[in-house]
């Protein structure tokens, strides 16, 4: 596996335990449609929350939210309902929102989280 694949699953998985000890469920991850892939689709409270994970090793090409931008966001709100349609009993009565969380270290020992909530 490659460095980069290696760091963008480390930053995915240290995303999802920062969810968890959040307080949210981790319904789906990697989660793959004809529209594309959703890094994290999770429960927060009564809010489906599909999450984008960017993970850098520094922030010299930028911060990695900057990658989320209209064009990105606009498909994550696409990608959302198209989980909610494949998951109706998950999602019938529920609010749904997209979320992003920054990664940015050399390694998981190292990784700074940062949790950008309610995209629009």
């Amino acid at each position: 596996m490659a460095a980069k694949d290696t760091l963008g699953r480390d930053g995915e998985d240290t995303a999802a335990n920062y969810l968890r000890d959040a307080g949210y469920d981790i319904l789906d991850r990697n989660w793959r449609c004809p529209l594309g892939e959703v890094d994290i689709i999770a429960r927060d409270g009564d809010e489906i929350v599909v999450v984008e994970v960017k993970t850098r090793t520094t922030e010299r090409y930028g911060h990695p939210l900057e990658a989320v931008d209209t064009r990105k966001r606009s498909r994550l709100w696409k990608l959302a309902a198209a989980w909610c349609r494949q998951h109706p009993d998950l999602a019938r009565g529920r609010g749904v929102r997209v979320d992003a969380v920054a990664i940015v270290g050399a390694s998981a020992s190292e990784f700074r989280v940062e949790h950008l909530q309610d995209l629009r």
